[in-house]
């Protein structure tokens, strides 16, 4: 704890001779989970990337005390020793855990657990004047609310208290074929009242093909029983496994490694990484190559590969909440409008508003927290599904946009919001209608001093679109150099991945099933 201290009274001094000057500044993190372009090279910037440390497992407690940047999978791996883990881990290994408090984070345990800052106990946070506090549910709980899912526009977080449930050895995953859209929407409501599961989601493959995937925490498997893992290079990918699985049977039991489950999107990004094949054309997309091309097929290389390229300026990568009456016109629209499959599903517990996060107004119950002032009564948004949307956009970018726009406009139509990670392309005044509570954030901006950082609009809008001299569209920040042409942008993201050293992580993770 005494480096901690020392580093964030360090950090504390910067944002404090910042704030005195009147300067603005962004925070750099070291990595990034979001297709957001990456900050001006001209910006006054603070970095926290070394707070990258696990403090202390209070398994007596059931807490966990981490710094920002531990990504998912060291956090599992220092608490599985104690039989203890994250009720809410990102599918992602990379994912941090400043990334989840800060940034709308959700998973397949979310229908239960709620968002990863529902699992929060507690932050320390450095505010825009410099000074370090603590804020909770009980502390500061209007600095505690404000700034879950506020993209760290109300200050610094240094430090996350993560509350732990037990964990098991095994999930009894099951995975139940269903062919019709309106069923598989229709099983996963069912399905949340289900006590007996601890993690739900949903692959549509096609309109004709859907997964819903039940998971239940065990310490028991039946003898002789194969243990199924995705983590090896040999193995099948995840959403491809359960596809041809359930190809003939409706129904299909497997036991799963808890570690291999959490983070059984890894290999692929979902099903991200066989874009990867289409960009490059020439190398078949084959299970030797899969297996040959390994280390460049997981979601931190991936993720290097797609800023790196320019892919991410033609890749829809989305994730949209709606409300279960409205997600089947909305995945009609998505087939119709930009044929993307597969899509996933992923159903979301209630949110306490007013949130950045992706919720729908109305209120569903109350609930009361106390805080210094006293009570405070809140609403609760209803339960909403997430429908991620991942694939191939428009290659002409201003025809990528207005698709973007009309996704946006067809999402507000229904009652939906979206993941703020994503390019967004609301005007202002569109976004702040969304995410409509900008007076009491703005009052938390002033109160905490924060107003000297970028706002969350500022944080996620996309650069406009302006015209040359003949009238063609161009990006304002982001001309298109020889660095992101094809083929040389995907190789060149192959590069930086290999030299980030992100490549070798997955072979010493020791969250992976060894027998």
């Amino acid at each position: 704890m005494d480096r901690h201290s020392e580093t964030v009274s360090a950090i504390a001094a910067i944002v404090r001779r910042f704030y005195d000057l009147g300067e603005s500044y962004r925070v750099s993190h070291g990595s990034s989970n979001s297709t957001r372009p990456a900050h001006r090279s001209n910006e006054n910037v603070v970095d926290i990337s070394m707070l990258s440390n696990v403090l202390l497992v209070d398994a007596e407690r059931r807490v966990v005390l981490v710094e920002p940047n531990v990504p998912m999978d060291r956090l599992v791996e220092a608490t599985l020793p104690h039989g203890l883990v994250p009720p809410v881990v990102m599918e992602f290994p990379g994912i941090t855990v400043g990334g989840g408090f800060s940034g709308t984070s959700g998973e397949s345990s979310s229908f239960r657990h709620g968002f990863f800052d529902d699992t929060v106990n507690s932050v320390e946070i450095i505010l825009g004047n410099g000074q370090l506090v603590r804020a909770s549910r009980k502390e500061r709980s209007d600095l505690f609310f404000g700034a879950a899912g506020a993209a760290g526009t109300l200050g610094i977080v240094t430090l996350v208290e993560v509350r732990l449930v037990e964990a098991r050895k095994w999930v009894k995953t099951t995975y139940r074929k269903i062919e019709k859209i309106p069923n598989a929407i229709a099983e996963i409501k069912t399905q949340t009242e289900n006590t007996d599961i601890d993690y739900l989601d949903c692959i549509i493959s096609s309109p004709e093909h859907s997964i819903i995937i039940m998971g239940e925490l065990t310490d028991s498997k039946p003898p002789d029983t194969p243990v199924r893992t995705f983590s090896n290079a040999q193995d099948p990918w995840f959403y491809m496994h359960i596809q041809e699985q359930t190809k003939s049977t409706d129904t299909v039991v497997e036991y799963i490694p808890l570690g291999e489950y959490l983070f059984r999107y890894d290999r692929a990004a979902f099903w991200v990484g066989r874009q990867g094949y289409t960009y490059f054309k020439f190398v078949p997309f084959t299970r030797f190559f899969r297996w040959l091309l390994d280390d460049y097929s997981h979601a931190r290389t991936l993720y290097h590969a797609l800023h790196a390229s320019g892919v991410a300026s033609r890749f829809v990568v989305q994730d949209l909440a709606l409300p279960y009456d409205t997600a089947e016109d909305f995945i009609t629209w998505v087939n119709r409008e930009l044929g993307i499959w597969p899509l996933w599903l992923c159903p979301l517990r209630g949110s306490r508003l007013p949130t950045f996060h992706p919720v729908t107004e109305t209120a569903r119950a109350k609930v009361e927290v106390s805080d210094e002032q006293g009570q405070d009564e809140k609403s609760m948004s209803q339960p909403m599904l997430n429908i991620g949307v991942w694939g191939w956009g428009p290659s002409d970018h201003e025809t990528f946009v207005a698709k973007n726009r009309a996704l946006e406009a067809k999402l507000t139509e229904l009652g939906g919001r979206k993941w703020l990670y994503a390019h967004t392309y609301y005007t202002e005044d569109e976004f702040w209608s969304e995410y409509n509570h900008r007076d009491a954030y703005e009052a938390l901006r002033e109160k905490y001093f924060a107003t000297t950082l970028p706002t969350v609009y500022d944080k996620v809008k996309q650069p406009k679109l302006q015209r040359d001299n003949q009238g063609k569209a161009k990006r304002q920040e982001q001309s298109k150099s020889w660095l992101s042409t094809w083929p040389i942008g995907g190789l060149y993201g192959m590069v930086l991945a290999t030299l980030s050293g992100d490549i070798a992580l997955h072979r010493r993770a020791t969250w992976r099933y060894n027998g």
